[in-house]
């Protein structure tokens, strides 16, 4: 059973960082795609950013292009979310996802979703 759970939400001001890390259970980490949704108060779920197997392609959503870095380390089951230059419209829960495919040619349907973390931006 595919088990994802994130860490390293917390409350930040506008203009400041914060890196989430997203730990995998349950199956080979390093053979499939990973990614980030999140998901504000009233608004449906949006994809943020996803990685491929290897780490070698990384996919963005327009509204984080720039600001946000994914990355993983499969030697330590672990993806990450670098996010800098936060603003208040990217206060929302973070989930991480996982994906059937290696490149996640699947990127709006990943089959795995973690409980998710809280991010809050303040101005």
């Amino acid at each position: 059973q595919v088990q994802l759970v994130e860490s390293g939400g917390g409350l930040v001001q506008a203009g400041g960082s914060l890196r989430l890390s997203c730990a995998a259970f349950g199956r080979t980490f390093s053979s499939y795609a990973m990614g980030w949704f999140r998901q504000a108060p009233g608004k449906e779920r949006e994809f943020v950013a996803a990685t491929s197997w290897s780490g070698g392609s990384t996919y963005y959503g327009d509204s984080v292009k720039g600001r946000f870095t994914i990355s993983r380390d499969n030697a330590k089951n672990t993806m990450y979310l670098q996010m800098n230059s936060l603003k208040p419209v990217d206060t929302a829960v973070y989930y991480c996802v996982g994906y059937n495919s290696r490149y996640a040619s699947d990127y709006l349907s990943p089959p795995y979703w973690g409980q998710g973390t809280q991010v809050t931006v303040s101005s």
